[in-house]
């Protein structure tokens, strides 16, 4: 079959695009999970290939760190971070949020540390935006109402977020207790949290690049005089203020108006910058329709928007039943094949941060998944997603014929594998 975007004479090449600026080589620690995925794939080539992959492993900038490590590890704590370094990311993100004295935090949302930390077990809940509400059952013991909390950066001073621990993003939404919505369980770890400056510090002795993620503020801005504006910039003045060469960060933001202004007023960052594209969540928006699409890829090249990263499953489509049976099962989707028309380069995200793939892989496989029918062939939906090891047959296509930069793991090991696997200059 010919391959939409990439030829096959370069698709290697493509694989790694971002590899040659990879971390000093290094061994790498990926411990068995990669392996086992690939034994669980259906007979292929690549099956064959992976499983004839062996060490050592080095750090690729083609494997990026989702908020760490946290399939195992409490996302953007210390701990999370060192985790997805040992497996071999080159890039690792830290998202970025304010407390309420205006400092620069790593969290994925301002407003998560009732679910992400144990600040409910702690004097600081009577800080908390919204208090602990217990749960509350019918005289049969159904659920009524879930318990609740919602607990903010910006509710507490850096001094304060500094004495909270990660933990697992979870809650039970039974509790009784504010002990049991932290829902901490036995034998669980609890990380390190970490300013956006520490995280700095702590990637450079890491050896890794940095892809911080300017959170959008859950206050109204401007906050206690910060605008926006001074938010996104305050974000670039770290870097710079800690040396760090723009080459090596890859600013992201889901607003395209931050992104613009990095471009404008910060070029040497704004050339990496990240446009992370979610309209799928607008209702006129349908990413296999360009009509739709405001702005267009073209449109966001002329602006200077060099990088766009959008959910994984923007990227891919699934073939239909007859292509499917002869194994041709997973493609480019038109917005990955206009994307790079215009010029503009992808990474995706995030891999491992579903449930079961056996069962279908949730929400970022949806065009895989047998949930959304082809509307332009008006063939059914095809399932292609059936078992855990699909995440490399998933993987191959972004890296091969889509040619993604990099690909965002909640566990970087598989994607370190992959890339150390194929690429043909090992």
């Amino acid at each position: 079959m010919q391959r939409p975007i990439v030829s096959a004479v370069l698709t290697l090449a493509c694989v790694l695009a971002m590899s040659s600026q990879a971390s000093a080589e290094k061994p790498v620690e990926l411990g068995p999970r990669p392996q086992r995925l690939a034994e669980d794939m259906e007979a292929s080539a690549l099956r064959s290939r992976l499983q004839a992959c062996e060490g050592p492993f080095t750090a690729t900038d083609f494997s990026i760190g989702h908020r760490g490590a946290p399939l195992m590890f409490p996302e953007h704590t210390r701990e999370s971070y060192e985790a997805a370094a040992r497996q071999g990311a080159g890039i690792v993100e830290c998202d970025v949020t304010f407390t309420s004295d205006k400092e620069l935090v790593c969290r994925h949302s301002q407003c998560d540390l009732h679910t992400t930390t144990d600040i409910l077990d702690t004097e600081l809940a009577a800080r908390c935006r919204t208090p602990f509400q217990p749960a509350i059952f019918d005289r049969d013991g159904n659920l009524v109402q879930a318990a609740s909390a919602e607990c903010c950066t910006s509710d507490i001073t850096l001094a304060e977020f500094r004495t909270l621990r990660g933990k697992q993003d979870r809650h039970n939404p039974k509790a009784q207790t504010a002990t049991e919505f932290v829902d901490i369980k036995a034998g669980d770890s609890l990380g390190t949290l970490l300013t956006h400056r520490e995280s700095i510090e702590l990637f450079r002795d890491l050896n890794v690049k940095m892809a911080p993620e300017l959170k959008a503020p859950s206050v109204s801005m401007p906050f206690k005089g910060m605008s926006q504006v001074e938010y996104a910039q305050k974000f670039i003045d770290e870097y710079e203020a800690e040396q760090v060469p723009a080459s090596q960060v890859w600013p992201q933001s889901f607003s395209l108006a931050d992104v613009r202004y990095w471009i404008e007023n910060e070029p040497a960052f704004g050339r990496q910058a990240v446009y992370l594209d979610d309209r799928d969540g607008n209702p006129d928006f349908n990413h296999r329709d360009p009509a739709t699409w405001e702005p267009g890829m073209t449109e966001l090249a002329d602006m200077g928007v060099n990088i766009i990263a959008p959910p994984l499953w923007m990227l891919l489509e699934a073939q239909g039943n007859e292509l499917a049976a002869q194994g041709n099962e997973i493609v480019p989707s038109v917005y990955a094949r206009e994307a790079r028309a215009a010029g503009l380069k992808i990474i995706a995200w995030s891999l491992e941060r579903s449930g079961p793939l056996k069962n279908g892989g949730g929400w970022y496989y949806q065009t895989l998944n047998g949930e959304l029918p082809n509307p332009e062939t008006k063939e059914p939906a095809v399932d292609v997603i059936r078992r855990e090891g699909d995440v490399y047959r998933v993987l191959d296509v972004l890296a091969r014929d889509v040619g993604v930069l990099g690909v965002f793991s909640d566990w970087p090991a598989t994607v370190t594998f992959y890339a150390n696997c194929m690429d043909s200059d090992r």
